[in-house]
């Protein structure tokens, strides 16, 4: 249930296939060993206006919101996979970021738990 919601510059897209992007990320997840495949979720948002480094330069940022449970180790290890695959992607881009929220068992419900 793990979902990646990347937020990025427009320009973003015209860098690389937006689908790949969300299949980088999605494997480098996958990798961790943490998800089931079928669990995990990446979605993206871009946009047109955004003021970075006091400019317009191009970024990508990931939210990562994951189940509780998993240690600050796993998720330090998740973080730096994901960042250094985007940075191999994405060399010429200056901000490249993370970071993993974790969602509460007791608050967290889908349909297919009713």
């Amino acid at each position: 249930m793990p979902h990646f919601i990347l937020d990025c510059s427009e320009n973003i897209l015209e860098l690389k296939d937006p689908k790949e992007l969300l299949d980088e990320v999605f494997d480098a997840a996958f990798s961790t060993g943490l998800f089931k495949r079928d669990a995990i979720k990446v979605r993206l948002n871009s946009f047109k206006y955004s003021l970075v480094l006091g400019g317009d330069s191009d970024f990508i940022h990931v939210f990562g919101n994951i189940m509780e449970g998993r240690t600050e180790t796993q998720k330090g290890d998740l973080s730096r996979k994901i960042v250094t695959k985007l940075n191999q992607l994405f060399p010429e881009v200056p901000i490249i970021s993370i970071n993993i929220r974790d969602f509460e068992k007791s608050s967290y419900i889908n349909k297919t738990m009713l």
